[in-house]
């Protein structure tokens, strides 16, 4: 289920779900908060932990939409686990851009590299559309790798929309802040953002810290609903 407070015509969606080195979401929670982005609405499904975040006194729901209107960008922002519910969620993706008439849907994620060093983190890109702007900012295409979850799901069952995808080098540990700096390098250079480079890696420390600190409840608190069935049940 979708709700809008506004609709949007002919946005980009930039989607990012947790995922390796929390890439996606620490790239959508700094361009949230530097392009001044207003929450417009959230998604919902059941088959997510039913769970609201309190954070700085304000509620975070585990899907939120918002969006940038002076650069027409729509932002899927979430905080939680989307595990097993990733083929609805997609469906709710494709079903808001088919609604907007997105110009084109974004999807980034973190890969595994052996080689990655700690200040270095290499972006590949992929898309159904046109590739030369890639190209010519010199990104490299994807030529092998397996896309999972929601992205995964988006690349088997858009093909009449617009997708690009962007998958950045990342540490699978812990939040990866530098990766999350070069995706949104790229992004800026491909949308013409005009993002202030300055306080990038500041602001990725402090997004990270955040997104460390709400799982960390997350997590304490799916334990803890755990430990109640058994008890219930036992």
């Amino acid at each position: 289920m979708i709700e809008l407070s506004e609709k949007p015509k002919n946005p980009i969606i930039i989607e990012g779900f947790p995922g390796f080195g929390f890439v996606s979401t620490i790239a959508t929670e700094f361009l949230i908060k530097h392009l001044n982005a207003k929450k417009i609405g959230s998604f919902y499904t059941d088959k997510l932990l039913p769970i609201s975040v309190i954070h700085n006194s304000k509620i975070m729901e585990p899907l939120e939409i918002y969006y940038a209107k002076k650069e027409n960008i729509i932002f899927l922002r979430t905080m939680t686990n989307v595990s097993g519910a990733e083929w609805e969620i997609a469906g709710i993706v494709k079903e808001l851009a088919e609604k907007l008439k997105a110009k084109e849907i974004i999807s980034i994620e973190g890969i595994s590299a052996p080689e990655k060093t700690a200040d270095k983190s290499k972006v590949y890109f992929y898309t159904n559309q046109n590739s030369k702007k890639f190209e010519k900012m010199k990104i490299d295409t994807l030529k092998d790798g397996i896309v999972m979850g929601v992205t995964g799901v988006l690349l088997m069952k858009s093909e009449k929309l617009p997708i690009s995808c962007l998958f950045a080098e990342a540490n699978p540990g812990l939040p990866d802040s530098r990766a999350a700096g070069e995706v949104i390098k790229v992004l800026d250079s491909y949308l013409g953002l005009k993002v202030d480079y300055k306080p990038l890696m500041k602001t990725a420390q402090e997004v990270e810290d955040k997104i460390k600190s709400i799982l960390g409840k997350i997590k304490e608190t799916s334990c803890q609903k755990e430990k109640k069935d058994i008890t219930y049940l036992g």
